[in-house]
């Protein structure tokens, strides 16, 4: 039998970092998608809400591939 992996797409945010934002999305995903087999950033991350020249919040988003069976 061949490996079958399903891919969705998470969006996550943070007023911290890049890499926290990954987390976020993850974390929140955490609790529905079992057996995560790899992630990759979908798209460039993007800075949004900049005030006075700051960033205010980190957006990415990320494909997490998982076995929808579970082995």
């Amino acid at each position: 039998m061949g490996e079958r992996a399903e891919i969705v797409e998470l969006v996550g945010s943070s007023t911290e970092s890049w890499e926290d934002a990954v987390q976020n999305a993850m974390d929140a995903a955490d609790g529905t998608i079992e057996h995560v087999s790899g992630v990759e950033i979908d798209s460039e991350p993007t800075e949004t809400d900049r005030e006075g020249g700051e960033t205010e919040r980190y957006v990415v988003t990320l494909e997490a591939s998982f076995d929808p069976e579970g082995s």
